[in-house]
């Protein structure tokens, strides 16, 4: 997607200096510049022969951003592009200056190519697992845009085919190749913020391209469209360019805003955190403003409970998209943990650090006005034979500032790490398979918790879902149950 669409946070504010208990101090504040990383670690040089050549599977916006992207690292080479419509094949020879660039409409042929080392499968979402699994077993290096699968029982297939063909598979949420989020995870890990027990985030906007509402072209028609093709095991229904402009609105091609944007931070939380997913996820919401036919939500909260485990305490994480949102939007994503907490953004972080005191203190909202002033006394002196003056300061606030490289291009870098893997012969890439599908999972819960109105059970573990814990016993009463006057039939 464009950088636009890639924030987490616009304009971000600065996070306020925190009071200490019972002493207010001012912050300490650090700023850390990290120098530039190399743009793609540990890439060794190749000889002009052995490029990696590459082909992209859907030109629209976003394979247009990916294969850009892709051929940022060096020795890459576009050997060929598949759409459905034909201006965008057209366009993708001027666009990467390749008047010979083979093009196609079917991704057959890409696969079928001798030349082609590794695919960009950039399609929508009711595609991914068809083609990935059909590039695995023709022997391509697969990257595969978010989220990994469509349906949550497509993705153990895609993972079945990953780890018999032997080749290297990336999933393409790319903000977890960022400093900021390479930053996140060393102060989680390092214990900055202590236990983690709560993680929010909201991306609201208010704008009908950031609302999916994508230019139609003039010439869109069943000649210049693929439609047949498009729809694929989608339902059959009549031509219609929204759809295929506008996949994103609608269930039969698309994930919705979970799909879309919520996957990006369950990932970078994942990633941070070394987490394997929620338990427990809930959604809520409506289409509140888009009534353009479009029969996904565009305001939408989901609630998921993480487990704990070995590597992390049990947390809550809460979700938002609004695309109604007229006020002013102040997007914010914090990780908080009971040490502290990390508001960041893809490119910068501000850690806020805050211990309590010892003391709990005494005195203005608090019970102890209440006592007598024979029991007050008596409780200021155990009080202070409990705790000493050392225990009633909090240490000042601290504030850590990162800002990543200038030149930090972590869309390039998480192609690098794929292109690394692939000349390594390696399949372990930053979100292979199991990672993508661990991300995927939960979002596709989101969808079908809101359109079923119930709570989804997922095991992160085994990457099942379940139907959910035993409801507990009810407890016998002792008192006779009075008979109703009338019985009443619930409607689910």
């Amino acid at each position: 997607m464009p950088s636009s669409r890639r924030k987490f946070i616009k304009g971000l504010t600065a996070a306020s200096a925190l009071a200490a208990t019972q002493a207010v101090a001012k912050p300490i504040v650090q700023v850390i510049r990290p120098q530039a990383p190399a743009y793609i670690p540990n890439l060794k040089s190749v000889s002009p022969n052995d490029k990696i050549r590459i082909a992209t599977i859907g030109m629209g916006i976003q394979g247009n951003y990916d294969t850009r992207a892709a051929l940022r690292n060096p020795d890459v080479e576009l050997v060929a592009v598949a759409d459905l419509y034909q201006g965008r094949l057209e366009t993708a020879k001027t666009a990467f200056n390749n008047p010979d660039l083979f093009t196609t409409r079917d991704y057959r042929e890409i696969l079928a190519r001798k030349d082609v080392d590794a695919v960009l499968i950039v399609t929508p979402d009711h595609w991914h697992d068809h083609i990935t699994i059909a590039a695995l077993k023709a022997g391509k290096h697969v990257y595969c845009e978010k989220p990994m699968v469509h349906h949550i029982n497509e993705g153990k297939a895609v993972i079945d085919a990953w780890k018999k063909s032997g080749k290297t598979m990336q999933v393409g949420s790319q903000r977890i190749s960022s400093a900021a989020f390479q930053e996140a995870k060393r102060m989680v890990q390092a214990g900055d913020i202590g236990a983690i027990n709560y993680i929010e985030s909201n991306n609201d906007r208010f704008n009908a391209i950031g609302a999916w509402n994508y230019s139609i072209p003039p010439d869109a028609s069943p000649k210049t469209v693929d439609w047949d093709r498009f729809l694929g095991d989608a339902p059959k229904r009549p031509f219609d360019a929204k759809r295929f402009f506008r996949w994103r609105n609608y269930r039969d091609y698309g994930t919705g805003v979970a799909g879309d944007l919520f996957v990006h931070l369950i990932t970078g939380v994942h990633f941070v955190t070394n987490s394997l997913g929620p338990n427990r996820i809930f959604s809520s919401g409506n289409l509140a403003y888009w009534k353009d036919g479009r029969d996904v939500p565009d305001v939408m909260t989901s609630i998921m409970d993480y487990p704990k485990t070995d590597q992390h305490e049990a947390f809550q994480m809460v979700l938002r998209v609004n695309f109604a949102n007229a006020g002013k939007i102040q997007n914010v994503t914090r990780i908080i943990g009971n040490e502290g907490q990390i508001e960041f953004s893809e490119n910068n972080l501000i850690l806020t650090k805050k211990k309590l005191a010892t003391a709990p203190g005494y005195g203005n909202y608090d019970s102890y006005f209440t006592f007598t002033p024979e029991v007050q006394q008596e409780f200021v002196k155990q009080y202070d034979a409990q705790y000493p003056p050392e225990t009633r300061q909090a240490e000042p606030a601290k504030e850590v500032r990162f800002e990543a490289p200038k030149d930090d291009d972590a869309h390039a870098r998480h192609f690098g790490d794929f292109f690394t893997n692939v000349r390594a012969g390696s399949q372990g890439t930053i979100e292979d398979p199991v990672f993508g599908f661990r991300a995927a999972a939960p979002v596709l819960a989101c969808n079908e918790s809101y359109f079923s109105n119930k709570v989804v059970y997922w095991d992160p573990v085994t990457m099942t879902q379940k139907t959910g814990p035993a409801a507990p016993a009810a407890k016998k009463s002792t008192t006779p149950a009075k008979k109703p006057a009338a019985a009443a039939t619930a409607k689910k």
